[in-house]
Formats: structure tokens, C-alpha cells, sequence
């Protein structure tokens, strides 16, 4: 039995319609990405977790008061076995500069890129001169 254009052109829409939320939470339409910004931070919490990896932090702004930031990072088996996290990478009160990609809009917010430990340590560790952020 051969399917008839229309029927066939029916179930290809349908099911275009349904996978598109499934790779929406995938996008950076959130985060300006031409632009990467630091910050000197304290860890509050580190969770490697679905769908992404996310710490909180406590960052001084230059009048001395504490504001909260989120930082949003990879998926989990991605650091995990391939940019070497563990999930006692980040512990809370550890002080780090980190970079990032700032959210659009006023929210202290951000996409990760890497961290700097005061030691010099880097996550996740450079591979061979990639472009770690600025």
C-alpha cells in the first residue's frame, strides 16, 4: 500500500511539530555570545546535574554589597568526561574568577566559559591552545 502525498506530508508536519520543543532548551538565545565578561566570585553551591551543570555564587559589587549570580554550565557527561569536573570540583567558599557570557537584560546571570582558581588552576583545563574565553 502506497501512502498518499497529503498523508504522508500530514505525519512529516506532525512530527516537525513535536520535536521542536525537544532541542529549545539547547539554544543561547538567552546569553549575549559575543561578548565574555569575569567575575571575582565565591561558590555557594555547584550541582552537575540535568539537562545543565549550574553554581551560585556571591560576587561584591563595587559599593561592597553581596549580589547572588547563576551561572549556567555544560551537560553533565560532557564535564564530566571530557573537560574533567568531578562533583567536588567547586565547593562552596571557594573563591574563583570566572568568565562567562552575560544574560540579555539586568540578571545576574551568566553562561559559563571557564574558571580561574587563585592558585592558577584552570576548569576546565585548556586542550592543546582552544580558545578558553578572554
Amino acid at each position: 500500500m502506497r501512502m498518499k502525498p497529503i498523508a504522508f506530508l500530514s505525519i512529516l508536519a506532525c512530527l516537525l511539530v513535536i520535536s521542536t520543543p525537544l532541542s529549545a532548551h539547547h539554544g543561547y538565545a538567552a546569553y549575549d555570545m559575543q561578548i565574555t565578561r569575569s567575575i571575582k566570585a565565591t561558590i555557594t553551591n555547584f550541582f552537575i546535574m540535568n539537562p545543565h551543570s549550574q553554581m551560585t555564587a556571591d560576587v561584591k559589587d563595587s559599593d561592597g554589597n553581596i549580589e547572588h549570580w547563576v551561572i549556567e554550565g555544560g551537560v553533565p557527561p560532557k564535564m564530566v568526561h571530557v573537560s574533567g569536573w568531578e562533583r567536588d570540583s567547586l565547593k562552596p567558599g571557594d573563591e574563583v574568577t570566572i568568565y562567562y557570557h552575560p544574560v540579555k537584560g539586568k540578571a545576574n546571570a551568566g553562561l559559563f566559559i571557564r574558571l580561574v582558581f587563585p592558585d592558577g588552576r584552570v576548569l576546565p583545563p585548556s586542550r592543546g591552545g582552544e580558545n578558553q574565553g578572554q
